[in-house]
């Protein structure tokens, strides 16, 4: 199907009344389409609008949760290779009802995604693969920062600080040059977007769409650079993301810079 394979991205959220961000990059890595939607159908729906067959799947959100009680492996490995980062994992577990099973488990079973922490394996059967990623560490080691951006809601943080952190974010991103995010529409909307909040939840409405777009590229990259990235786990639960971060943390400055786009 030359031409026609897509790599998404999914921020999903762990339930059907918070927004969940959608985005998908083609074959040589350029943005194709973004959006936020809220159900299982409306992803379905959005997936099998793009015309295109989806190669890998990476999806924020717990894809594979076995254990009865604590935290998965893959989440202990994370956490200690990130941690110091700023990016440690919140535990999963089938104790949890949210994960018993995972809203990413089933919303893979009914799109026929397989989930397989192999990157060879992708295009071998025929199956789109699917794979749990985590954007947070990943911004970490592919930007190389000292610690996480503070661009999501957390008590103490305000519009401004949460604001200038995401154009941080959305910096970063324009400097990925597969993804040829200037100029794109829809990347422009969501730039203006962040550029014009002055409340919560203006930003809250672009985030997981963004999150999706580096979810994306993560997927494009499985394929396309895998050695870039890395699996933490195995089969009973694996995160795919960046390498430990080579470079020493940093406490974060009272206000990130205010970047512009390249």
């Amino acid at each position: 199907m030359a031409g026609s394979t897509a790599y998404v991205g999914i921020d999903l959220a762990w339930g059907t009344r918070a927004p969940t961000g959608l985005a998908a990059v083609a074959e040589d890595g350029s943005l194709l389409a973004s959006a936020t939607v809220r159900t299982d159908d409306e992803v379905t729906a959005w997936v099998d609008g793009l015309g295109r067959h989806p190669a890998v799947v990476a999806i924020d959100a717990p894809l594979v949760v076995t254990n009865d009680a604590g935290m998965r492996q893959c989440e202990r490995l994370v956490s200690r290779a990130f941690g110091a980062h700023g990016a440690s994992c919140h535990p999963s577990s089938r104790a949890r009802p949210q994960f018993d099973p995972p809203r990413a488990e089933v919303l893979a079973r009914r799109c026929g995604w397989r989930p397989d922490p192999e990157p060879a394996v992708v295009g071998t059967t025929g199956e789109p693969v699917a794979i749990e990623v985590y954007p947070h560490a990943a911004m970490v080691g592919l930007f190389s920062l000292g610690t996480v951006l503070p661009y999501k809601a957390r008590s103490g943080r305000t519009v401004d600080l949460r604001r200038a952190a995401m154009l941080e974010v959305l910096y970063h991103l324009e400097t990925v040059p597969e993804l040829h995010l200037e100029g794109h529409p829809r990347w422009q909307l969501l730039r203006e977007a962040v550029e014009d909040a002055t409340r919560h939840v203006d930003l809250e409405r672009v985030e997981d769409e963004v999150d999706a777009v580096l979810c994306a590229h993560l997927a494009w990259l499985w394929v396309h650079r895998p050695t870039a990235l890395r699996v933490y786990g195995d089969v009973d639960g694996f995160i795919v993301t960046t390498p430990p971060p080579a470079q020493p943390r940093w406490r974060r400055r009272v206000e990130p810079l205010s970047l512009t786009s390249p």
